[in-house]
């Protein structure tokens, strides 16, 4: 595929998930795909750490949705060349413990034969970690 189907099917993920289609999302991915969502991220991030193949990635979403409520995300701009697309973005979510969240990220993806086989998340994990602490009394 080229770098420019390669963008249209990562946009297509984006699509997918924006409308909380979640299945249409895991069947853009390989198989044996590895996941690794926000790097750099604290244990008690739910989110955080390396899934490997559709059953865990499709258990990161579960995760998120239980974990993280989105007031905005947002993709801006693609980049790509030969198998490689990454995402630049935008989000503003609240965590579970109550903690909020904004920040820029970039996704990295790798595209194989029409399907995602890597997928990995810089964000500022240092707010996501805050977002997370539990409530902390005086």
């Amino acid at each position: 595929m080229s770098a420019a189907e390669n963008t249209q099917l990562v946009q297509k993920a984006y699509a997918a998930f924006g409308r909380g289609d979640i299945p249409a999302l895991l069947d853009l991915l390989d198989e044996n795909v590895v996941w690794r969502a926000v790097t750099g991220a604290g244990p008690q991030v739910p989110t955080a750490g390396e899934r490997r193949g559709r059953r865990e990635v499709g258990e990161f979403f579960r995760v998120l949705g239980e974990s993280i409520v989105f007031q905005q995300f947002e993709p801006r701009r693609f980049v790509a060349e030969n198998d490689t697309v990454v995402a630049l973005g935008q989000y503003r979510a609240t965590a579970k413990p109550g903690g909020s969240f904004d920040s820029d990220w970039v996704m990295v993806f790798t595209v194989r034969n029409g399907k995602i086989t890597n997928f990995q998340e810089f964000t500022d994990s240092a707010a996501l970690n805050a977002a997370f602490e539990p409530a902390r009394v005086a």
